[in-house]
């Protein structure tokens, strides 16, 4: 029985992502018309939930694994399913998220909801570099005490954000750069490189606490926390980059 209980944590893990995806695709674009006559198309709402269902899946998954050491049943059937829950709700689902704002920054542009679906497809370069960082991840021995590429619920939790970052916000230039489909392109591009690249990522493991271990996770909660009261959802992009470069800069992960 309680080898059973993280692989629930973890299928809880998946219902919370395939839910997130029917709330980003469910609602779709909405057609409005403004008080003089013209056309005003609204990026659905619902989709902010699919954020919040992210982020609980984030916590969910981070449980599985607690509980599966704390109750010394983890197994690599618990493994393997975690990368399969993994992959749907911070792959698929953030993938979608990417997709549905391009198609909003393309509806931008005149006749711009009939763009060939070719140039949204580069969203789905997300789910593809978290499957692909996953596997390598289930068969490398040596990432035990660091990991090598970003690991998916980083770059889950990144896109997750994006939602709340654009209702929240009421910076004119911040709004501009979340309608720039360029924008998009390059943060797809760099998180997904960021996933399959083999540069070393700090993770919470090590063989003996020290403070010049536990320094750069300092670092990282001071530089969230003040984002965070200063620049509200933009923390999350912030403390992203701000993970990779002390990571670099910390080198953790064994050769």
């Amino acid at each position: 029985m309680f080898k059973q209980i993280a692989n629930i944590f973890t299928l809880i893990n998946l219902f919370l992502g395939v839910t997130a995806i029917v709330y980003i695709l469910l609602p779709g674009l909405t057609l409005t018309v403004t008080a003089d006559g013209e056309n005003l198309l609204v990026l659905p709402e619902k989709m902010m939930w699919a954020g919040w269902l992210i982020i609980g899946a984030a916590l969910i998954d981070f449980l599985d694994g607690f509980v599966a050491r704390l109750l010394n049943v983890s197994s690599e059937m618990g493994k393997q399913l975690d990368s399969l829950a993994d992959v749907v709700s911070f792959g698929v689902a953030p993938g979608l998220i990417a997709f549905q704002f391009l198609r909003f920054c393309f509806s931008q542009d005149p006749g711009g909801l009939d763009i060939s679906i070719f140039w949204l497809l580069p969203a789905f370069l997300l789910p593809c570099a978290g499957a692909y960082r996953l596997a390598r991840f289930n068969i490398d021995k040596n990432q035990q005490f660091g990991f090598k590429g970003v690991p998916i619920p980083a770059a889950g939790l990144l896109f997750a954000s994006f939602p709340m970052l654009y209702w929240y916000n009421q910076e004119e230039w911040l709004l501009n750069l979340m309608l720039n489909k360029w924008v998009w392109y390059a943060l797809i591009g760099i998180v997904s490189y960021l996933m399959v690249s083999r540069l070393p990522m700090l993770a919470m493991k090590f063989k003996g606490f020290t403070f010049k271990k536990g320094l750069p996770f300092l670092i990282l909660l001071l530089i969230a926390l003040g984002s965070a009261v200063v620049f509200g959802w933009l923390a999350v992009l912030i403390g992203f980059f701000a993970y990779v470069i002390l990571s670099l800069t910390f080198k953790q992960v064994e050769s």
